[in-house]
């Protein structure tokens, strides 16, 4: 098994993930889920189009692999690595699944939590979701970039 031993090891396996969505014309998000010892248990990568749901953020694809690999929705000890920060949707599937950590590369001033600014404490949940961001994050960024460009070319070409 794939063993993650630093922050940039484990983006750049989200890279590879959100480069498969590239490939397929989605929005190029990747994640990779590890266990508390680097061990890599579930990927993912952004399938939204593809599957015709928001449900199928890379986050979610990644969480839902471990559930069933494991046979729990409890995923405590865990890190996700996901290339771009989670939306709110995905910061609930993280919370909710139990999940110590979050590292990610760019951020989403459209849709993003504001994970950048501070670690996530709620109030109504004793568990602390550490958060790391910008691991990464120009490579992540500039995924991003490329496919909003190629996106515009297409549109241009059909016009």
């Amino acid at each position: 098994m794939k063993q993650i031993h630093n922050h940039e090891a484990g983006m750049a396996l989200a890279l590879c993930e959100a480069k498969k969505s590239l490939d397929r014309g989605e929005v190029p998000i990747g994640a990779v889920l590890v266990d508390q010892f680097g061990t890599v248990v579930s990927k993912g990568y952004n399938l939204v189009e593809h599957k015709t749901t928001q449900l199928a953020h890379a986050e979610a694809q990644a969480i839902a692999k471990a559930n069933k690999k494991l046979k729990t929705w409890r995923l405590n000890g865990y890190w996700l690595y996901v290339t771009l920060e989670p939306c709110l949707m995905c910061l609930g599937l993280i919370q909710l699944s139990r999940i110590d950590g979050i590292c990610f590369g760019a951020t989403s001033p459209l849709f993003g939590t504001g994970l950048g600014k501070t670690n996530l404490d709620f109030s109504f949940y004793e568990k602390r979701v550490h958060v790391i961001s910008g691991v990464r994050e120009q490579e992540c960024a500039e995924l991003l970039k490329l496919f909003f460009k190629l996106t515009r070319a297409k549109k241009k070409g059909l016009s």
